[in-house]
C-alpha cells in the first residue's frame, strides 16, 4: 500500500501553499472580521482548479484524485479556515454528487457554472429539529404533473447565499417500507419563486463562510431535477459525507498545522527566565503532541484519500481520519494558545481566531459522537 505524495501532487501542493500564501492568509483576519469570503481570490482559484477539483475537465474542473483533494483542502484550510470550509462545501457537498448521480444535462447545466470561481454551490441536509438524524428530515417534495412541488426548512446550509444550485434532501415517499427508500435528492436553482435564503447565521467561528436558513415553500422544480434515482437519496447523502469527511478531515489537518506552526514560531521568539519559551521541558512536550497528533491525522486522511482513489471501501478509514484530525485541531489550537499565554487571548494574534474557528470541525458533517457511533458500527460488522 503506497499512498505517500508523488512528485505531481509535491508539485500541487506548492502551487496551492504559494497561491494559499498570497491570496488568503494575509487576508484571514479580515475575512473573519468582515464576515465574507475573498471573492477576489476565489475568481483567482479556477486556474489551480480549486473551484473544480474533482469535477471533469470537460465541465472546466481539474479532475483530480482524492489525495490531490485532500492536498488543496488542507493548504486553504492552513490559510484561511472560513474559506476552506466553504470551498470542501462546494466541491464535496455540491459538486460532487452532481458529478456522481448528475444526468449529461444536469452535468452540463451546472458544473460549468459551478467550476467558474464566480459562484460556490451548496448542499442542504440539515433541518432545525434533526440535526445529525437525517432519517427524520421533514421537507417533502410531492409531484404535481411534470413538477416536484417542495415545502420544508433547512439549517446550517454553507454557501446557500451564493450557490446558483442547491443539492437537497427531501422526503418522497413518506410511505416507504424503510426509511432508507423515502428520500430523494433533487436539485433546486436558487432563483426558483417560493425558496428564501434567510441571512447568515451569527457564527463564533469560520465566520467568512455564510451557512443559512433555508424555505421552501411550495418550490416547484421539473421532475427532471431529481439527482440520481427517486427513493435513493438517503444513500447518496451516506456516499457523499464520506467524501466529505475525507474533505473536512484535511481541513483540520490544516487548522491544527497552523497551529503548531504559530506555536513554534513564538516559542522560538518568547523569552521567558532568560531563554527561549520553546527551550523548556514543558513546551516543548506540547510541541511535540501537537505535532505527533497531526501527522498521525494526516496519514489516516491520506489513506482513506488513497483508499478513495483505488475505489476501494473507505468509509470507515475517512470517518476515523475525520474524528482524529478534528481532535488534533482541537489540541493543536488549545495549546498553541496556551502557549501564546495571555497574547493567545488578544485578537491581535491569529491563534485566536484559529481557536474559535477550529471548534466547528468536531461538529460539521458528523459531530465526534456520531463519528465514533458509524466507527464502532463497522467494527460490530466486522470490517
Amino acid at each position: 500500500m503506497d499512498f505517500t505524495l508523488n512528485d505531481e501532487h509535491r508539485m500541487f501542493q506548492r502551487a496551492v501553499r504559494d497561491f494559499v500564501d498570497n491570496e488568503l492568509k494575509p487576508y484571514a483576519a479580515e475575512i473573519d472580521e468582515a464576515q465574507a469570503l475573498r471573492w477576489e481570490a476565489i475568481h483567482k482559484m479556477p486556474p489551480l482548479g480549486l473551484t473544480g477539483l474533482h469535477v471533469p475537465e470537460t465541465y472546466g474542473g481539474a479532475e483530480l484524485d482524492a489525495l490531490s483533494g485532500a492536498i488543496a483542502l488542507e493548504e486553504i484550510a492552513r490559510g484561511c479556515v472560513g474559506t476552506g470550509l466553504s470551498i470542501e462545501a462546494h466541491n464535496m457537498l455540491c459538486c460532487a454528487p452532481i458529478v456522481r448521480w448528475g444526468t449529461a444535462e444536469q452535468k452540463a447545466k451546472y458544473l460549468p457554472r459551478l467550476t467558474s470561481g464566480e459562484v460556490l454551490g451548496a448542499l442542504a441536509l440539515t433541518e432545525p429539529g434533526t440535526g445529525s438524524d437525517l432519517a427524520s428530515a421533514r421537507t417533502r417534495a410531492t409531484k404535481d404533473g411534470n413538477e416536484w412541488v417542495i415545502n420544508g426548512n433547512k439549517m446550517w446550509i454553507t454557501n446557500a447565499d451564493s450557490a446558483p444550485v442547491i443539492v437537497t434532501l427531501v422526503r418522497t415517499n413518506p410511505n416507504a417500507d424503510k426509511p432508507s427508500q423515502a428520500f430523494s435528492m433533487i436539485l433546486v436553482d436558487t432563483d426558483t419563486p417560493g425558496l428564501t435564503i434567510e441571512p447568515p447565521i451569527s457564527k463564533m467561528g469560520v465566520r467568512g463562510s455564510h451557512a443559512h436558513p433555508i424555505t421552501y415553500d411550495n418550490v416547484r422544480v421539473p421532475l427532471d431535477n431529481l439527482l440520481g434515482e427517486e427513493g435513493r437519496g438517503l444513500y447518496q447523502t451516506l456516499q457523499t459525507l464520506d467524501g466529505g469527511r475525507i474533505g473536512v478531515g484535511a481541513l483540520c489537518i490544516g487548522v491544527a498545522q497552523a497551529a503548531l506552526d504559530l506555536a513554534l514560531v513564538y516559542g522560538q521568539q518568547r523569552e521567558t527566565f532568560g531563554e527561549a519559551l520553546a527551550n523548556h521541558q514543558a513546551i516543548q512536550f506540547k510541541l511535540a503532541d501537537m505535532a505527533t497528533l497531526t501527522e498521525a491525522a494526516r496519514l489516516m486522511i491520506y489513506k482513506a484519500a488513497w483508499l478513495m482513489d483505488q475505489g476501494k471501501p473507505f468509509t470507515k478509514q475517512a470517518t476515523m481520519g475525520k474524528l482524529l484530525a478534528s481532535e488534533a485541531a482541537e489540541l493543536a489550537s488549545w495549546e498553541a494558545l496556551q502557549i501564546h499565554g495571555a497574547y493567545g487571548y488578544s485578537t491581535e494574534f491569529p491563534i485566536e481566531r484559529i481557536y474559535r474557528d477550529q471548534r466547528m470541525m468536531s461538529i460539521g458533517e458528523g459531530t465526534s459522537e456520531v463519528m465514533r457511533m458509524v466507527i464502532a458500527r463497522r467494527l460490530l460488522a466486522g470490517e
